[in-house]
C-alpha cells in the first residue's frame, strides 16, 4: 500500500475476493467484511468488471504487472494494478491518482497557454496553424493571419507600472475575444475545430488565425472589428487608459505557404501599419520587404551608434532681441554615420522611441550637454543656459529625477544653467505625477520649457498649475507670420499669454529679418533660427559667442 488512500484486494484465480485492506471509503469501490468470499465481478461497476477480470487472467498467465486507469462518473481518477502471486492469487491495488492527473493536466495546459491572459501561446498557435494550413491545402481554401501589436505599449507600461500593464494586457486579450464572435463564419477555424484561435506570442504581440477565408476582404472586416472594440478606454484601477493597435494581415496561399513565411510577412505588414500612423491595419505586399529590411538595418545601426560614439551635439543660440544678450543655447542631437552621412533627429528619434533606445540616447544627450557646458566655462565663456529636449518616454521613467540629479552631480554643472524642454503632450500625460516631477526639478534649480506651444493642448490650466519658465512658439506659426494675419494673431496672443503668466517666450525657426521685426513689435524676448545662427558644433559655438557674431545679425535692432 503506497498511500493512505490506496486499497489492496486479494482474489483467487476465479475472481473470488479473499481479503482486502486500506481505506475503501476513499475509492469508487465500497467494500465491507461481508464482501469477502463474493465474486469480485459482482462487486465492481459494470463498465469496468470485464476489463478487471481480463487483467487478472493476463497477470496470472504472464506473471507481469498489469495496469490501467479508470475514471468513473464521479470525476476522480484511479489506477488499478494487478500483481500475480505464487499461490494462484492476484493482488489488486487501487490508487486514487486524481491529484497526479490534475497536476499533469495543468502542466500540459501551461505548456501550451499563456499564464497571464490564458490564451494559447506560440507553440499551440503554431501547431494549430500547421493543421489549418494542411486543411486549407486539401480543401483549396484561404486562411489569414492577423499580427497585432499594442501601439506604444512600452511607454504605457513604463508610465502606469508593470502590474497595471499586465492588467491592460488581460483586458486587451478579453476585448479581442469579444470581437471574435463564434457566430461569425469568418472566425471559425476548421470543421474539426471551430473554436476561435487567438494567441499571445509574448509581450504585447498577439496573433489571430482566420480559417476558411472566402473573400480577401474578410480579414479586413475582422481587423476593423477589433479596432472598434479597442476604441473605448480601459479602466485600470481608477485610471482610464486609451489603447490602439497596429495590425498586419498575411493571407495563405498568396503571402506564404508555411508557418514561418506567413508569420514573418504578417509581422512586416504590422510594422507597415505603424509607419502609417498606427491604429490601422495593412495587408502584406511584396514591396513591404524592402521597408522591413531598411527598418531592420537602421535599428541595428542605431543600437551600435552609442557604443561606437557616432552621436554628436550641435547647438543653436537663443538671443534676446531687445538687449542682444545670449539667453542660452539649445542642444540638438545629430547622428554622424561611418559613411559621414549626417542624420537629423527626425529620421531616427521615432524609431529610437519605438524600440526603447530613446532612454540611453536621451541620457547621453543630457550628460554630454552638461559636460560641454563645463568645457565652455573652463575656456573662459560666461555661464549660459543650455536647453536639452527630453522625450516623453524618457520623462515618464520612474528614475528620471534620480538620473538627472546624478548627471548634474557627475558633471558639476550649476542646475540653474540647465533647462529641460518638454512637449505639451508629455506634461499633460498623468498630470499628478508630472506636477511632482516638475516641482522636483524646480527644487533642484532646473528650469522647464514647453516646446512647440500652440500645436498641442495649449491648456491655460497647466500654465497655471505647472512650474514652467519658458514657452516656445512653434515654427509653423513663425514661417508665415509676415503675410498671415491669423499667424500674427496667434503669435501675439502667445506672447501676451506668456507675459501674463510671467513666462519667457522664445520663437523658433526665425529665418527672415521681417519675421524678427514683427517679433520685436509684439515684445517677444527671444528668438532662435537660421537668421541668427544655424545649429553648430561646440567649438564653432564658442567662437560665435566670443566674437558676439549675433550682434552683427541683429544690427541696429538692439535697444540702446
Amino acid at each position: 500500500i503506497e498511500r493512505m488512500n490506496d486499497l489492496m484486494l486479494q482474489c483467487t484465480r476465479k475472481g473470488t475476493l479473499r481479503k482486502f485492506r486500506g481505506r475503501p471509503d476513499n475509492t469508487f469501490l465500497p467494500l465491507s467484511h461481508e464482501s469477502v468470499g463474493k465474486p469480485l465481478y459482482d462487486l465492481l461497476p459494470t463498465d469496468i468488471a470485464h476489463a478487471v477480470m481480463e487483467s487478472i487472467e493476463r497477470a496470472l498467465l504472464t506473471g507481469d504487472l498489469q495496469s490501467f486507469e479508470y475514471q468513473p462518473t464521479s470525476g476522480c481518477w484511479y489506477e488499478l494494478r494487478f500483481i500475480a502471486g505464487s499461490d494462484e492469487t492476484v493482488s489488486l491495488i487501487i490508487s486514487d491518482i486524481s491529484d497526479y492527473k490534475q497536476a499533469a493536466e495543468k502542466i500540459s495546459y501551461l505548456s501550451y497557454h499563456d499564464t497571464l491572459t490564458d490564451l494559447p501561446n506560440r507553440y499551440l498557435f503554431n501547431d494549430r496553424l500547421k493543421q489549418a494550413i494542411a486543411h486549407a491545402e486539401r480543401e483549396k481554401q484561404m486562411l489569414a493571419i492577423l499580427f497585432l501589436d499594442i501601439d506604444n505599449f512600452k511607454q504605457i507600461n513604463d508610465t502606469i507600472g508593470h502590474k497595471a500593464g499586465d492588467q491592460l494586457l488581460q483586458g486587451f486579450a478579453d476585448r479581442i475575444m469579444i470581437a471574435m464572435r463564434k457566430t461569425d463564419s469568418i472566425f471559425r477555424l476548421s470543421p474539426e475545430d471551430s473554436e476561435n484561435m487567438v494567441a499571445r506570442l509574448g509581450g504585447d504581440e498577439f496573433t489571430i488565425l482566420l480559417n476558411d477565408v472566402r473573400n480577401i476582404q474578410d480579414p479586413a472586416k475582422a481587423a476593423q472589428r477589433i479596432l472598434n472594440v479597442l476604441s473605448e478606454p480601459f479602466l485600470i484601477g481608477a485610471q482610464k487608459v486609451f489603447v490602439t493597435a497596429s495590425m498586419g494581415i498575411a493571407v495563405y496561399p498568396l503571402d506564404g505557404k508555411d508557418i514561418d513565411t506567413l508569420l514573418i510577412n504578417a509581422d512586416v505588414a504590422m510594422y507597415q501599419a505603424k509607419s502609417h500612423g498606427r491604429n490601422n491595419y495593412q495587408y502584406y505586399s511584396e514591396s513591404m520587404n524592402s521597408f522591413a529590411f531598411e527598418r531592420f538595418t537602421v535599428e541595428n545601426k542605431l543600437r551600435q551608434a552609442l557604443e561606437h560614439h557616432e552621436f554628436m551635439l550641435f547647438y543653436q543660440p537663443q538671443i534676446d532681441i531687445s538687449t542682444g544678450n545670449m539667453l542660452g543655447v539649445e542642444a540638438l542631437i545629430r547622428w554622424l554615420q561611418p559613411d559621414l552621412v549626417l542624420i537629423k533627429p527626425g529620421q531616427f528619434i521615432p524609431l529610437a522611441e519605438e524600440t526603447g533606445l530613446i532612454n540611453p540616447i536621451g541620457e547621453w544627450v543630457l550628460r554630454t550637454a552638461c559636460e560641454e557646458h563645463r568645457v565652455w566655462q573652463k575656456a573662459g565663456l560666461a555661464p549660459l543656459r543650455v536647453t536639452v529636449n527630453v522625450s516623453g518616454i524618457q520623462f515618464r521613467q520612474n528614475n528620471f529625477i534620480e538620473s538627472v540629479s546624478g548627471i548634474l552631480r557627475d558633471t558639476g554643472i550649476d542646475p540653474h544653467y540647465l533647462q529641460l524642454e518638454l512637449t505639451e503632450s508629455t506634461i499633460m500625460h498623468d498630470s499628478d505625477t508630472t506636477i511632482k516631477k516638475l516641482h522636483s526639478l524646480k527644487d533642484m534649480g532646473i528650469q522647464v520649457a514647453i516646446d512647440d506651444f500652440g500645436t498641442g493642448y495649449s491648456s491655460l490650466n497647466y500654465l497655471k498649475r505647472f512650474p514652467l519658465s519658458t514657452l516656445k512658439i512653434d515654427y509653423s506659426f513663425i514661417k508665415d507670420v509676415v503675410t498671415s494675419a491669423n499667424d500674427q494673431a496667434i503669435v501675439s496672443a502667445i506672447v501676451n499669454l506668456a507675459h501674463s503668466f510671467h513666462l519667457r517666450v522664445i520663437a523658433e525657426g526665425v529665418e527672415k529679418r521681417k519675421q524678427l521685426d514683427f517679433l520685436r513689435k509684439c515684445r517677444c524676448e527671444g528668438v532662435q533660427g537660421y537668421l541668427i545662427c544655424p545649429p553648430v558644433n561646440s567649438a564653432v559655438l564658442a567662437e560665435f559667442i566670443k566674437k558676439k557674431q549675433y550682434l552683427e545679425v541683429l544690427g541696429g535692432s538692439v535697444a540702446k
